[in-house]
């Protein structure tokens, strides 16, 4: 399992929980962005800088994602990608994307989208909380213990 990141617009305080994650457990951890992120040494942390350009960084993440992938992303057409392709996705929110919420979640997320277009709503996502990060770090907890196989959990 690798954990790819879409860094374009992260919040920094769930990159250094993925940095301490892929350090403590040896789970190689890939940002994805269009400029660089800076990141500590390690043989298991790793960027690629793509182009800057419209979902640039979403179609690298989507070719690179296998099987039992995990992708860290806010945007819900990845996710879709990512779990047609038999891969997770959690947003830095902490909700979890599979096979069995994805479609709902993308419905929702076309319906949100055409109502700001026509402006019949307004305004974005709140501002990032530490209930945010908390429940981030709750599903990222969760979604390891379930697949990640104690043997490759290296002390």
């Amino acid at each position: 399992m690798q954990i790819f990141v879409d860094a374009d617009a992260f919040p920094n305080v769930i990159k250094e929980i993925l940095i301490r994650v892929a350090v403590r457990f040896h789970v190689p951890l890939v940002f994805v962005a269009n400029q660089p992120v800076k990141i500590e040494q390690s043989a298991n942390i790793s960027s690629i800088v793509v182009p800057a350009g419209p979902d640039l960084a979403d179609d690298r993440i989507a070719d690179l994602t296998q099987p039992g992938d995990l992708v860290i992303t806010a945007d819900i057409p990845l996710a879709d990608r990512v779990v047609a392709k038999g891969g997770f996705a959690i947003n830095p929110r902490g909700k979890l994307y599979t096979e069995d919420n994805i479609k709902d979640r993308l419905a929702m997320r076309n319906l949100m989208h055409e109502l700001r277009d026509n402006g019949m709503i307004t305004g974005g996502p709140s501002a990032f909380s530490r209930k945010d990060r908390q429940a981030f770090i709750n599903q990222l907890n969760s979604f390891l213990i379930r697949n990640i196989k104690t043997e490759d959990f290296k002390t």
